[in-house]
């Protein structure tokens, strides 16, 4: 059987990476998920990874969208979790940079 290069190379170009799969999740809430990693040469500003209904964006701790967009009530509610959590947050900020495991935060109430 011979493989059709052209399709295979379509195929390459057009996968992408699932990234929930690579950062661990570290809290859920009103349909809003967190996720965290850290990688040097990437992340010089402590931030977490959002995502909710398609759409992920990364949030400093002072809840500065960084890079991406959330709806504006996915967002609101993302900042007011890391308003009431940023304590752990800088915490696993902190773990990540150690390479050690990331703790679960709780959910905004």
């Amino acid at each position: 059987m011979r493989l059709d290069q052209s399709r295979v190379s379509k195929q390459r170009r057009c996968w992408k990476p699932d990234y929930r799969r690579v950062m661990p999740r570290i809290s859920a809430f009103y349909g809003v998920v967190i996720y965290m990693y850290w990688n040097e040469r990437d992340h010089p500003v402590a931030h977490f990874h959002a995502y909710h209904a398609g759409r992920r964006a990364s949030v400093s701790m002072d809840g500065n969208v960084l890079a991406g967009s959330l709806e504006p009530r996915a967002l609101q509610f993302v900042r007011e979790w890391a308003g009431l959590r940023q304590e752990e947050i800088l915490a696993n900020w902190e773990r990540a940079r150690k390479n050690e495991s990331l703790l679960g935060i709780p959910p905004l109430p």
